[in-house]
């Protein structure tokens, strides 16, 4: 009988290891709450394509013992809907982070959540290029550090999981690595949903962003986070004011909504037509 930690490594290529990642990063973590939540839906690898675009989170597949499609930066989600048109009975799993999703990609992501194509989509947010130098990306705050604002960054950054919402997602949700229960049932949840799922992590960079910023150690970088972020619950707790007054950044499942699914309607377009 395996043990749950026997179970999900079973899922792994261990000639990958060790891994790339930088210790304290979180993309471990994400990983491990990927293959978690698919061996409790007991989702079998064969039916699952997994796909990355460029970037430190989109090294993942590699580590997965499945199938798999390492595309060009920015362009995971369009290989991911021609993959989903194509075997619509697969189950579509694309890794991306922040530069890769909303930077290159930001208008297939939009477009993609626009249209509801059924995948689910694990965005890893650690608020800078962390691979590729260190530069800023869509979502580095105001002030931060990077090697392309080393006076601090003046852009507005985007909230992806609002820009996810806006566009017609779905199912969004939104957790750190420090909460590993709650991070794991929104991607079983994801896993689920007929849509445009999108699950964002928000992680730190010890040795980009984090490094510049002077929160460098891993336990305070992770803790930054923890100040930085309030539960959804807390947060529709608050008086409308304080809501007004509010900086911190929002965490948990933040929309569940039924909509037509897109593969599925250009699916009957084309038996229409065919019947003609």
């Amino acid at each position: 009988m395996f043990n749950k930690a026997e179970r999900i490594k079973k899922y792994l290529r261990p000639e990958m290891y060790p891994s790339i990642f930088c210790t304290g990063c979180g993309i471990g973590n994400v990983l491990n709450y990927t293959l978690r939540a698919l061996n409790e839906c007991r989702i079998d690898l064969d039916d699952v394509v997994f796909l990355s675009g460029i970037g430190c989170s989109s090294r993942l597949p590699g580590y997965i013992d499945a199938d798999g499609l390492h595309t060009t930066h920015g362009r995971a989600l369009t290989f991911a809907t021609g993959v989903k048109l194509a075997k619509p009975e697969l189950n579509v799993v694309v890794f991306t982070g922040d530069g890769d999703c909303a930077g290159i990609g930001g208008n297939h992501f939009i477009h993609a959540a626009r249209r509801n194509v059924d995948m689910t989509v694990i965005e890893i947010n650690n608020y800078n290029y962390g691979m590729t130098g260190g530069q800023a990306s869509p979502t580095t705050p105001v002030g931060g550090l990077t090697t392309t604002s080393p006076f601090g960054c003046v852009e507005q950054p985007f909230d992806l999981a609002n820009l996810a919402i806006g566009a017609g997602a779905s199912y969004v949700a939104r957790w750190l690595p420090s909460y590993p229960y709650e991070a794991t049932a929104s991607i079983k949840k994801a896993l689920k949903k007929k849509g445009f799922a999108f699950v964002e992590i928000l992680i730190a960079c010890p040795t980009g962003f984090g490094k510049r910023n002077e929160i460098d150690d891993t336990k305070e970088n992770w803790d930054w986070f923890k100040d930085a972020t309030i539960l959804k619950g807390d947060y529709d707790r608050l008086s409308d004011e304080e809501k007004q007054q509010n900086q911190k950044i929002l965490l948990g499942e933040l929309q569940n909504i039924e909509k037509k699914e897109f593969t599925e309607e250009w699916r009957k377009l084309v038996d229409s037509l065919a019947d003609k």
